[in-house]
């Protein structure tokens, strides 16, 4: 099983590709388009409960789905920069596992319209009426996805999401820190 550096870039390649697989699977079937707008790929920002390695995954596959899909440059970059900062807080409260999808729901339903009613003055409803729609697709891709996605991951997380610990050398598994620090320091 990889560990370390080696399983923590795994985990980030793979939950980038899965974000962006999903948001495009969303796109098809025009969740991602409508009045309430629900990008499955959002059910992801649960995983930095489990790993450290979403917060690049959800960044990197927020801005490859962004940019690829041809979304202005304001949401490529602001858009995912939300997702960063909502990765980043809902690692920083884990321990409330429950709590874990707030962030990005609460970040995305302001950041959304900021950038499309604001920015781009693209959105024919008010801020806060854009507000509350993006916050409503928020709540379904990340509150009940979501918690759907940490729920059924929960009794997978030691396979899924090793922990990220320095490998050992085999001579040093089984003998205390003493034993090991005096053997380096008499060679």
């Amino acid at each position: 099983m990889y560990k370390g550096k080696t399983a923590f870039i795994i985990q980030m390649i793979v939950i980038a590709a899965l974000y962006v697989i999903l948001t495009y699977v969303a796109n098809m079937f025009g969740m991602a388009n409508g009045i309430i707008q629900v990008r499955i790929s959002e059910a992801l920002t649960v995983l930095p409960y489990f790993t450290p390695a979403a917060i690049p995954g959800l960044f990197i596959g927020c801005l490859a789905a962004n940019y690829t899909m041809g979304n202005p440059m304001y949401d490529v970059l602001i858009g995912s920069g939300a997702t960063l900062v909502a990765a980043v807080i809902s690692y920083l409260i884990r321990k409330y596992k429950f709590a874990v999808p707030f962030p990005p729901i609460i970040i995305n339903a302001f950041t959304i319209p900021f950038i499309y009613n604001v920015l781009l003055r693209l959105d024919d409803h008010s801020f806060w009426a854009s507000v509350a729609l993006v916050g409503v697709g928020e709540v379904i891709s990340c509150g009940v996805l979501g918690i759907a996605v940490m729920l059924g991951l929960e009794d997978y997380k030691d396979k899924l999401f090793p922990q990220a610990r320095p490998e050992k050398s085999m001579e040093n598994t089984d003998k205390p820190a003493e034993e090991t620090e005096e053997k380096t320091e008499e060679n």
